[in-house]
């Protein structure tokens, strides 16, 4: 009995050692991970510009002062691009505002109904003029999305009219009255909706904004025509891909988890276009076949949908040409309107070889402006202190901040041409050199 008491007392003294050693490398190894998952280490930055020195890019860079400052995510979570997606795509905005507005539908040649929601503004505009917001919201999204409610509200009680698109067969409570839907770059939807906007407001001037995907149609509706930017002050686009034909490969792959969201967005793809399966899928429709239905039941990512599916819509021949057809890249050079494209480093959905097209285009055209943000994910771009995140993001600030500084430019440069100056360059330098003065 006297030798297992001598081990006993021998051992025990060390093992609550180990197991505190143990301890202490499982929280360790927590905490790694969880500084790694939420790249609690990662600097805080302002957003990277790529521009041409220019008087009124230079104008707009001291005007809009958000795009020289650092931008400041939450501090626990805000510094994961996976997080700010996530947070947008669920949980929306903080508080999210319940804009009123009208819903109007319109019919198209084809027999569709096109439908936007028209906003009136709650405030008068800093430049006393009549301007209009025409929105065009992400893949399956509409006016009733947190983001856009948000958004609209903002530019609302800064003076702005907002319309609003819903894309064709993304609202839950409106049935399609022929067999076609949204698609990635289909513009006529758009430019309806721009339409009669400026047949309703004929003094408006418009503000072009795009989120995503719709980033993708607003700049190809500016590009595709010419005709389509009078009238228009200046564009902005946030977070979109502008080639799909390029973005198909990397969407297929797992870094950051690419993969995972083209899963989970092909199955809402999979749910928009089933709850309208009996429109789109009629004895009257003759582009799907039984076939193409078996293999949307099972795709598992959205480029099986768009070749099975989506394509067909417009008659495309092949996945190639609708990707190629209906990306912004191939029009995007056209537009000549102030432009704003603004990306994060972040986004999970964007792969960074995509960025090069933006950056390329901002190093070429005197009114492009390139913002790449280190954090903000898929439009998250949240702000805050700690944890929580204010109503208000980044990219809602920004949009109206850029739009305000080109309504100002823009009224002093027609405010200069209105008078008796007989030499009009004169008046624009000197208007330019009192602008750029009273931002000092």
């Amino acid at each position: 009995m006297a030798i297992p008491e001598i081990e006993v007392g021998a051992i025990a003294p060390e093992m609550p050692a180990m197991f505190d050693g143990m301890k202490l490398a499982a929280v360790a190894t927590i905490l790694y991970v969880i500084v790694r998952c939420l790249n609690l280490k990662s600097p805080t930055a302002s957003p990277d510009l790529t521009y041409q020195d220019t008087p009124l890019n230079r104008f707009l860079l001291k005007s809009c002062s958000l795009l020289t400052r650092e931008y400041i995510p939450p501090l626990l979570w805000g510094k994961s691009g996976h997080l700010q997606t996530a947070l947008y795509g669920k949980m929306g905005r903080v508080n999210s505002p319940h804009p009123h507005g009208q819903r109007k539908y319109l019919a198209m040649q084809d027999g569709a109904t096109a439908t936007f929601d028209l906003f009136e503004p709650l405030a008068d505009h800093p430049t006393g003029d009549d301007v209009t917001m025409v929105i065009c919201p992400g893949i399956g999204n509409h006016s009733e999305k947190h983001y856009i409610r948000t958004f609209v509200d903002h530019s609302q009680k800064q003076g702005y009219r907002c319309a609003v698109l819903n894309h064709l067969g993304a609202l839950p409570n409106i049935e399609l009255t022929s067999p076609r839907m949204f698609t990635y770059g289909c513009t006529w939807e758009f430019a309806a909706m721009v339409g009669y906007i400026r047949r309703t407001f004929p003094q408006t001037q418009l503000i072009v904004v795009g989120f995503s995907l719709g980033g993708n149609i607003v700049c190809k509706f500016l590009g595709e025509n010419r005709a389509n930017q009078e009238g228009v002050l200046c564009c902005v686009s946030v977070c979109q891909g502008y080639s799909a034909l390029r973005a198909q490969e990397t969407f297929l792959q797992w870094d950051h988890c690419r993969r995972f969201y083209n899963f989970l967005m092909t199955d809402n793809m999979k749910k928009i276009i089933l709850s309208h399966r009996r429109i789109l899928f009629s004895g009257s429709s003759d582009k799907v076949t039984d076939a193409d239905m078996s293999r949307l039941f099972t795709a598992t990512s959205l480029n099986q949908i768009d070749d099975s599916i989506m394509r067909k819509f417009h008659g495309y021949s092949s996945l190639k040409e609708y990707y190629e057809k209906e990306s912004c890249v191939h029009y995007i050079h056209n537009v000549d309107v102030p432009l704003l494209l603004v990306n994060s480093a972040d986004d999970p959905l964007v792969h960074e070889s995509l960025l090069t097209i933006p950056r390329t285009l901002a190093e070429k055209k005197p009114n492009v402006i390139f913002a790449l943000t280190l954090h903000g994910g898929h439009l998250g771009f949240f702000e805050g202190a700690v944890l929580v995140p204010q109503p208000l993001t980044w990219m809602d600030k920004v949009i109206v901040s850029y739009a305000n500084a080109i309504c100002q430019w823009e009224k002093e440069k027609a405010t200069c041409q209105g008078g008796n100056a007989s030499e009009g360059e004169n008046c624009t330098a000197g208007a330019t050199e009192a602008l750029l003065e009273h931002t000092v």
